[in-house]
């Protein structure tokens, strides 16, 4: 990013994160989140052909939530003429830990293969999942697993299927085929499983613009043809009845894109 750019990117991005002082956590660090904003454009230059107002606002979510795009607990999408913000896997277990309502002693996904003893068990009406992987297997995946465990003791998992996952790529990707889902299907897997679980944990937002930040990020929104646009569809709720869908964003990891050439300005 070129000097007078970046200086000017910077400056408005500062500017933005003042105003909405009152949204950002309480430990929010201003200076650091701007510094690793600028690091990010370097690395993506793809993003400096959207709006700015666009990109900021993108950013805003992040610093919502307080997760760093630099850390890749996050990242921005280039979509169309606009960014899509989404956490990732790392992200959303930060954010989980740290405002869940009952506190998290551990949370974490794993996907099985072919090979792998997976049990799921309910004795006394406690449930609780036994996994024991075959050591350093490439077996073919056959599901993924979540589980958190909460310091009380109490735990809750969600599980799917290959078929499972691969009916939300197929329904709520806007793109089946990009390296992500062809190249990393088992980080995928443990996204789309633990996106599911997170939406069971109930979080303590410390702010509206956080709860919006996350609800915006941590799910693949669909928009149905036949009815409002605006209307957004929960990609982990199965439709009650069949309509064309256009999906609006995906669970995409940025940094295994193709770097674009670098423009000179914003637009």
């Amino acid at each position: 990013m070129a000097n007078e750019v970046a200086k000017t990117f910077s400056e408005s991005l500062t500017d933005k994160l003042v105003s909405v002082s009152t949204a950002l956590p309480k430990e929010f660090n201003r200076e650091r989140f701007v510094q690793n904003a600028l690091a990010v454009m370097n690395e993506k230059p793809e993003l400096t052909k959207i709006n700015k107002n666009e990109v900021i606002q993108g950013l805003l979510k992040g610093a919502y939530l307080g997760l760093d795009f630099m850390n890749k607990e996050c990242y921005l999408i280039p979509y169309g003429n606009s960014v899509n913000f989404q956490t990732d896997y790392k992200g959303e277990i930060k954010f989980v830990k740290l405002y869940s309502i009952r506190p998290i002693h551990d949370i974490y996904a794993k996907v099985v293969r072919d090979g792998d003893v997976f049990e799921e068990v309910i004795i006394n009406g406690q449930q609780s999942v036994n996994f024991t992987p075959k050591p350093f297997s490439n077996a073919d995946i056959i599901g993924a697993f979540a589980v958190v465990i909460y310091k009380d003791g109490g735990m809750e998992y969600e599980t799917m299927s290959k078929d499972d996952i691969q009916n939300v790529r197929n329904n709520y990707s806007k793109a089946t085929q990009s390296k992500a889902w062809k190249y990393s299907f088992d980080e995928m897997s443990k996204k789309t499983v633990l996106r599911r679980l997170c939406k069971h944990i109930e979080t303590d937002f410390e702010s509206i613009e956080a709860h919006k930040a996350w609800d915006d990020g941590s799910v693949a929104n669909v928009v149905t043809k036949e009815t409002n646009p605006d209307e957004v569809v929960d990609a982990f709720t199965v439709p009650q009845k069949e309509t064309d869908i256009v999906v609006d964003c995906d669970v995409v990891d940025t940094s295994i894109l193709d770097d674009a050439p670098m423009p000179d300005t914003f637009k």
